[in-house]
């Protein structure tokens, strides 16, 4: 089972998979009735991976990155924000988002770091939507299906968007569709973070390395094995770990939920696309 586990989580046939995702995103942007895409470039392999999608569905004249550093941003998510934007030769902007959030939290100096991650996180959106607004473009979300299960994303922050081409793609899977488009080796083999404060990484907050939070979950999503079954394949306390934090964030993965006291109500009875008669 642990083959097959480590089987499904290779991409068998990149190109096919890059063509399907970049055709996704050109088609939904043309049923919205729009043409250019806005992306956020953290420096990070799925911010990049989504970028380069995004040109190869569009064209590069039609894709608008930007960067949002804080103070305590690490130079080298900086450069690679940039290095992906230049090899694309895409529309970038760097916006410096320490006078708001400094701003705000002078007044709520007891604040945590991930309290202030969440408002930063909160912050970048509210900018791709201004730019958005601005270039007459849609958001092109950059959360990978490992980070949507367990809900490692700041609600309304990094995990908002209006066209997501990686949500189902696992970290892994990222990795290596990343390293097939041409993503800088740079980008694809540095540790992953979220780079949140000094010295933060995304597998130290989770508990878990990818590869093993990848393979727990394609067996719990994917193959439907119980817990019980999980449990004889990988360590226990990390499987308990990664179906705890599943069903902790079914919440961020469903839009707000309506309290039905009408015959027809929004998202439940009056759908797209039956109700616009088509």
């Amino acid at each position: 089972m642990r083959e097959k586990i480590s089987e499904l989580l290779k991409l068998k046939d990149p190109a096919f998979i890059e063509s399907v995702l970049a055709g996704f995103i050109r088609e939904e942007l043309q049923k919205a009735g729009f043409s250019k895409a806005v992306v956020g470039l953290s420096g990070g392999v799925d911010s990049s991976l989504a970028a380069f999608l995004a040109v190869k569905a569009l064209g590069n004249n039609n894709v608008i990155g930007i960067s949002m550093p804080y103070k305590t941003s690490s130079p080298s998510s900086r450069e690679d924000a940039k290095l992906v934007a230049q090899v694309l030769g895409i529309e970038f902007h760097e916006i410096d988002i320490t006078p708001q959030i400094d701003a705000y939290y002078s007044r709520f100096q007891e604040a945590d770091p991930v309290r202030k991650g969440n408002k930063m996180a909160r912050e970048r959106m509210s900018i791709l939507y201004d730019f958005a607004h601005w270039k007459g473009a849609l958001v092109i979300g950059t959360s990978n299906k490992s980070e949507l299960l367990i809900g490692y994303s700041t609600r309304w922050g990094d995990s908002a968007h209006d066209v997501n081409p990686l949500g189902d793609l696992y970290k892994t899977q990222v990795w290596q569709l990343a390293e097939f488009t041409g993503v800088p080796e740079r980008i694809v083999k540095k540790k992953p973070s979220a780079d949140l404060w000094p010295g933060q990484t995304d597998e130290g907050e989770i508990g878990l390395t990818y590869r093993e939070l990848d393979q727990i979950l394609i067996g719990y999503v994917d193959l439907r094995l119980s817990s019980a079954e999980l449990k004889k394949l990988f360590e226990p306390k990390k499987v308990e770990r990664v179906l705890s934090m599943v069903k902790r964030s079914q919440y961020k993965r469903k839009l707000p939920i309506i309290c039905k006291i009408a015959q027809r109500t929004v998202d439940k009875d009056f759908l797209y696309l039956r109700d616009w008669g088509l």
